[in-house]
């Protein structure tokens, strides 16, 4: 027999999923319509959920998250970092290159955990903590790629190969974890020298959808490997 569940909860919790999905925010019927209810209904959500600071409603009528999903999504993230450790060792261990788990902060992406190869001369040495703009690197570059896919403007890439400059950045890939409500984060690998992007691509991008799984957010999806075709957003430093 099923369990019994709250159906005003579980709408709530939809609600906050697809807000989490939209940075440009949603209106009521939109909602609505997504829902699959009256906006009697919706109306009583978005009041219950503002009033814990979930959501915010702007002069507009669009409805966005709130500092309170913030506040949750950052009390999240230990358990974010300690689920990604032994995928990124395993990741770090295949490859023979720095590994990290990215999370979005701000207008940042922040290194929440990082393991190192063992059996390398030299590798790179990232510090959990480090932080840098969206724009700079890998990491950030397959959160906001994954961010322009999601609203349509983009076509769907596993991973994004980023060169290095030999200043501001080492040459990265990264994959977007998908499919985690509130929190924004990438799987990647750094390197001194420039990766194989079409070797370890296709492995970033595996990594990123185990860490999905493991933390339950989402089915498993199939992941192309080395022999197969694969797209993939190249940008090149300077």
């Amino acid at each position: 027999m099923a369990a019994e569940t709250s159906q005003t909860l579980d709408r709530g919790l939809k609600v906050l999923e697809q807000l989490a999905d939209a940075p440009e925010g949603l209106t009521v019927p939109e909602i609505s319509a997504a829902l699959g209810v009256n906006r009697t209904v919706v109306y009583r959500i978005l009041a219950t959920l503002e009033q814990h600071g979930l959501i915010r409603r702007d002069a507009g009528g669009r409805t966005r998250l709130g500092l309170g999903a913030l506040q949750l999504a950052r009390r999240a993230h230990p358990l974010v970092r300690d689920a990604a450790v032994p995928c990124l060792r395993r990741l770090a261990e295949e490859t023979g290159a720095t590994a990290h788990l990215t999370i979005v902060d701000g207008l940042d992406a922040l290194a929440v955990a990082v393991a190192e190869p063992t059996w390398t001369d030299y590798h790179v040495a990232y510090r959990v903590g480090s932080r840098h703009p969206l724009e700079q690197g890998a990491a950030g570059q397959a959160i906001l790629t994954a961010r322009r896919v999601r609203a349509g403007l983009d076509p769907a890439v596993p991973y994004v190969h980023v060169a290095g400059d030999g200043h501001r950045s080492a040459p990265g890939i990264a994959a977007a974890v998908p499919a985690l409500a509130g929190v924004e984060a990438s799987v990647g690998v750094l390197s001194f020298s420039e990766l194989d992007s079409e070797r370890f691509g296709p492995r970033v991008a595996e990594a990123a959808l185990e860490l999905a799984e493991t933390l339950g957010g989402g089915p498993r999806l199939p992941v192309q490997r080395d022999d197969e075709a694969v797209p993939e957003t190249v940008v090149r430093a300077g």
